[in-house]
């Protein structure tokens, strides 16, 4: 079995634009395999969203290959995209992207409850996880009734629960404090210890060396980087 768990292959991803085309990506190349932990970096506007989309297959290279497992995704209909990222993906964003109408333990049970495991035992699962992540007295809670650290835990065990190959996290401290920052980067490691695959876009360098390594977006270009050696 391959080590590999994502691939892109000269991926190339190009905007329309009323002053002409621009240009996002150019033949990118990378190899990610189970258990990395890597941190995406790049100034403002260099497209890191817009990177994490196409590997969660919310968006479409204009030219190029991603495969996940082995599988392209140039070969997948719509419909067999949508099961990979409930099986395999999850993605925690900057503004948590929490429903606002539910509680924490409502959010965080609703990825299985929509794959149809019962709201009982989704329940009992969610639970467990928001007693992981240290807010279980907060579990009965609406968003707007947390920090955004507080936020931003429920979203984790929202990720968490389905229990996927793949974490995507788009600026996930980046509303937050240093101490809380920290907080959340140390359930990253324990998602590594797991041999689960952790990719997050920051602006914070500290965090960014603290992974196994960084893959440096900068004028279309993708090139992966030393980190904890620096």
């Amino acid at each position: 079995m391959t080590k590999n768990l994502l691939e892109t292959k000269n991926l190339k991803k190009t905007f329309a634009h009323r002053n002409g085309n621009i240009n996002l990506f150019n033949n990118v190349n990378i190899k990610i395999k189970r258990g990395d932990l890597i941190a995406l970096v790049g100034p403002s506007g260099s497209g890191k969203s817009s990177f994490l989309h196409l590997l969660a297959f919310l968006d479409h290279p204009t030219k190029g290959n991603i495969l996940f497992k082995n599988k392209d995704s140039k070969d997948l209909p719509e419909e067999q995209k949508d099961l990979i990222r409930q099986k395999n993906i999850s993605m925690i964003f900057q503004d948590n992207n929490l429903l606002s109408d539910f509680t924490a333990i409502e959010n965080v049970a609703m990825p299985l409850i929509i794959k149809g495991e019962k709201p009982k035992v989704s329940k009992e699962k969610a639970k467990k996880l928001l007693e992981y992540v240290k807010i279980s007295n907060r579990i009965n809670h609406f968003p707007n009734e947390l920090s955004g650290g507080e936020q931003q835990r429920v979203a984790i065990a929202r990720a968490l629960i389905s229990e996927t190959d793949l974490i995507l996290a788009d600026e996930p401290t980046g509303n937050l404090d240093y101490k809380t920052s920290l907080e959340i980067f140390s359930y990253f490691l324990k998602l590594k210890k797991l041999n689960k695959t952790v990719i997050f876009a920051t602006h914070n360098r500290e965090l960014a060396n603290k992974a196994d390594y960084k893959l440096s977006i900068l004028k279309g270009n993708i090139k992966r980087a030393n980190a904890r050696s620096e």
